[in-house]
């Protein structure tokens, strides 16, 4: 059996609270509606009908014809839709008792509360049928006391959609003690159906019981048809005659003998309420609607009838020789009339419907019990008495036990236990154990996150209950992240939903500001969300003055800045030309450790070459102080 988790929300709308019960229709759950924020009775309707086109189309009809009826003794239809396969109506929840319920516990009711709610139920159906809605299933289960006491009937139009019917097989669908007789034959139906019901309705609430009952729909639907009830007064004293008048009426098998309307009905349950009680005997009471035939009455003088046994007693010795010859005759007819002797037909696993239909054709009556059992499927023949094949008399009573299932049970709450106890409770309370790990960050390994369906909902026994268990938490593995600047290595970390919590710094010249080594190590694996330590290279503090001396001004510049230095040039005059341009001279000197952006001032050779002389320089007055060479002397002549 199907039953939604409480908190499902149906078509966007409607949230399920709880289930309220299930008819030959449709489950019937308590929902709250998000968008008004009121509660509601939501049907739902068995898959099984949802697959059937014709009796969908029917559903969504009714129900519309239904939504239009508004009136005080009418459960008010709000909504329908189709969801998740199915369809749905939503109407108005009230949280009185169903007259079913008022009956049992308090029937037979007095005849004054009788009349006010069947008056009630008549109101409603007067209204529907002024609409051209026929209901097609009055009955008290389909009626409702509120707070208040006022009598609402809901499903109005909706039951013809799953209108009473003649199977194939000759069972009924549909409660048959509320069937009217031309409902029972599968004629056409009218108002005065429905009023026939509201009279079963009135005799149950007389008599706390229905005028017509047997083992089987079938069986009831045969007496509806041909079958005259038994007076209300022989059930219940209180119930005059006129009021008893009114009864039989109602329930008259020709639709013509019955009351033509709901007008009509009222009227008279009116009059039969002023009716002055009578006396046994009294005369045909009249109302506004027509006569009625009076109870026959019954003699309960005392003294009458001890006169009259006295006579009998007399009486009997004339007449003994003939009873001899009588009861001499009887006995032969005893022995040549024993019942036949028949074979009960075997109908073990059967559906109990058709079960006792079997039996019946084979000339037994049929009582019907039923039991729960895990083995045994719903609604099928557990076991039957007499035994399959077994002889029994012809009219005897055949007992079938029908399977109503395992029943339901609430599934135990097991969130936070240890798989295996979990697996033991579920078991013990009868439903099969399905397991489903996840990882979880806040439920330890091994323990219960969850169930489906949710602890504490209704399943039937037998039903699957999964239990989702902790994984532990989620296991990744660790990157290489070495080699990779910071930025990058914590990057890559969260990608693999890991972190970095801590960061130690070396050292090191030759790859600063990159991951030297990692903790965890690559490839381990770890917990999700697990911190991974990582050390990275750190530039020193202090580096050494390079050595530039010798070297041209470009290269010791690049050498000097490379190192982290800051860099002055001065000059100074050289007479080389090869030493210009070269660092002649660094302070501080080559090998000294100093902070990174000191500065190192660097002396640099500057060659000023001599100025160019005058050819002709000396030969003249006032010529520069240069002696010119003296002549090679030439030979002697």
């Amino acid at each position: 059996m199907f039953q939604m988790a409480r908190d499902t929300v149906v078509d966007g709308r409607y949230r399920v609270v709880n289930r309220i019960g299930s008819g030959g229709m449709a489950d019937v759950y308590c929902a709250e509606d998000l968008q008004l924020g009121r509660k509601v009775a939501l049907k739902l309707l068995y898959r099984r009908f949802a697959e059937d086109e014709e009796f969908v189309e029917r559903f969504r009809r009714e129900a519309s014809a239904a939504a239009g009826l508004s009136h005080p003794n009418i459960v008010q239809v709000f909504d329908r839709g189709e969801w998740d396969g199915t369809y749905y109506i939503a109407m108005e929840f009230l949280s009185g008792q169903s007259l079913k319920e008022v009956i049992r516990r308090d029937g037979p009711l007095d005849p004054e509360r009788a009349i006010d709610v069947a008056i009630g139920i008549l109101k409603a159906a007067r209204f529907a049928h002024r609409h051209g809605v026929v209901h097609r299933d009055i009955k008290p289960h389909n009626a409702i006391l509120d707070a208040e006491g006022r009598v609402k009937v809901t499903d109005f139009g909706i039951a013809r959609a799953g209108a009473s019917d003649m199977t194939e097989t000759g069972s009924i669908m549909g409660t048959a003690q509320y069937l009217s007789p031309e409902q029972a034959q599968g004629h056409a139906v009218d108002a005065r159906s429905d009023l026939y019901s509201v009279g079963i309705v009135l005799y149950e609430l007389l008599t706390g019981r229905v005028p017509f009952d047997a083992d089987s729909a079938v069986t009831i639907a045969l007496k509806q048809v041909s079958e005259a009830p038994t007076p209300p007064s022989r059930l219940n004293p209180s119930v005059s005659p006129a009021l008893e008048a009114v009864v039989m009426q109602a329930l008259a098998k020709d639709p013509a003998r019955r009351f033509q309307d709901a007008d009509g009905f009222i009227a008279a349950l009116e009059d039969a309420r002023r009716a002055p009680a009578a006396a046994a005997g009294a005369t045909r009471v009249a109302t506004s609607t027509g006569t009625y035939p009076p109870v026959p009455p019954v003699d309960d003088d005392p003294v009458l009838a001890l006169e009259e046994e006295d006579r009998r007693s007399r009486r009997w010795l004339w007449w003994l020789p003939a009873l001899l010859v009588v009861a001499g005759a009887a006995a032969g007819a005893w022995f040549a009339l024993q019942p036949e002797m028949r074979v009960v037909p075997d109908v073990v696993g059967r559906q109990g419907d058709t079960a006792a239909q079997i039996l019946q054709n084979a000339g037994f009556e049929v009582n019907i019990e039923t039991v729960q059992s895990e083995t045994v499927r719903e609604n099928r023949v557990a076991t039957q008495r007499p035994q399959p094949t077994e002889d029994a008399e012809e009219g005897s009573t055949v007992t079938i036990v029908v399977s109503s299932g395992p029943g339901e049970a609430a599934i135990p709450d097991v969130v936070g236990d240890r798989r295996r106890q979990a697996e033991r409770r579920i078991r013990r309370a009868r439903f099969k154990v399905g397991v489903e790990r996840r990882f979880s960050d806040d439920v330890a390994e091994g323990r219960v996150i969850e169930t489906r369906p949710p602890a504490r909902s209704l399943l039937e026994r037998g039903r699957t209950v999964v239990l989702v268990v902790s994984r532990g938490v989620e296991q990744v593995e660790v990157p290489d992240v070495t080699g990779l600047d910071r930025d990058e290595a914590e990057r890559l970390l969260r990608e693999n939903e890991l972190a970095i919590a801590a960061v130690t710094e070396e050292t090191d010249e030759e790859a600063p500001g990159q991951v030297l080594r990692q903790d965890p190590s690559p490839g381990t694996e770890v917990d999700r969300g697990t911190t991974v330590t990582v050390t990275v290279a750190e530039e020193p503090s202090t580096v050494a003055v390079p050595d530039v001396v010798g070297v041209d001004v470009n290269t010791a510049v690049e050498e000097l800045t490379s190192a982290g230095f800051r860099v002055r040039q001065e000059m100074e005059v050289v007479d080389a030309p090869d030493e210009d341009d070269i660092v002649l001279a660094q302070e501080p000197g080559a090998g000294q450790e100093l902070e990174r952006g000191s500065l190192v001032v660097i002396v640099l050779g500057e060659f000023q070459p001599p100025e160019n002389l005058d050819p002709d320089a000396g030969t003249g007055e006032g010529g520069a102080g240069v002696v010119p060479e003296e002549p090679t002397p030439g030979p002697e002549p």
